[in-house]
């Protein structure tokens, strides 16, 4: 898994040199969804610094049998209502915030345990039916309302794009997040952060990359292919 990680990171800092960016402004989340405790505590081990989940129940059992460990944890998958309030007691930051509603909820259940929950809003760029996230065009809007909560702060967005074998087919959509982004950013809407983008995966990551992913989420190329 030690060479697995390095190669992942290397073909990271490869290609932030050569798209210019400082290698320091991306950062690895390791996708450890379905991959048991020990086999995480390895991964830390191994140098990982942040790991994400995409299932509440899944997630507060590693998370509390790895809690000695100063990692940070992120929320990847789509989240119910009525799980708010476990994702937040879990998560220093949840990427899957779609709408207003899961957004007054989070909002609500940090309120009660005293936090400022950091998010990222999931725009569906590619607007298929099957994935979950904001309308592009509704996406201003909605930030706009969030902005008003105070117990939530808007760090960027997050994007799952059309599945493709080649990845040159993935850039016009990692393209559009990175230009909406633009477009928030340009509006100044306070309490609002447009500092983060949460795409690409094992797949595609270095394409989000040159495109400007600050989070890239990679599981198969660190914890291999899952049973």
């Amino acid at each position: 898994m030690k060479h697995r990680i390095e190669q992942v990171k290397k073909r990271i800092n490869d290609t932030a040199e050569a798209c210019k960016r400082p290698v320091a402004s991306i950062r690895l989340v390791a996708v450890s969804k379905t991959m048991p405790a020990e086999v995480v505590r390895d991964a830390i081990e191994a140098g990982i610094l942040e790991l994400g989940e995409n299932y509440i129940q899944e997630a507060k059992e590693k998370i509390n049998a790895l809690a000695t460990f100063p990692v940070t944890w992120h929320f990847i998958g789509h989240l119910q209502s009525n799980k708010a309030k476990y994702a937040v007691r879990l998560f220093d930051l949840i990427h899957s915030v779609d709408s207003l509603k899961l957004a007054r909820e989070l909002d609500k259940q940090a309120g009660k345990v005293d936090k400022i929950q950091q998010i990222l809003v999931q725009v569906n760029i590619s607007a298929e039916e099957t994935k979950s996230g904001i309308a592009a065009d509704e996406a201003i809007a909605l930030i706009s309302a969030i902005s008003q909560m105070k117990n939530l702060s808007v760090q960027g967005l997050m994007t799952m794009p059309p599945y493709f074998y080649q990845p040159e087919k993935v850039r016009p959509f990692f393209a559009a997040l990175r230009k909406l982004r633009d477009e928030i950013d340009g509006r100044r809407i306070p309490n609002v952060s447009m500092a983060e983008l949460s795409m690409g995966m094992t797949g595609d990551f270095e394409v989000a990359i040159q495109e400007g992913a600050t989070l890239v989420r990679i599981g198969t190329a660190i914890f291999g292919k899952r049973s």
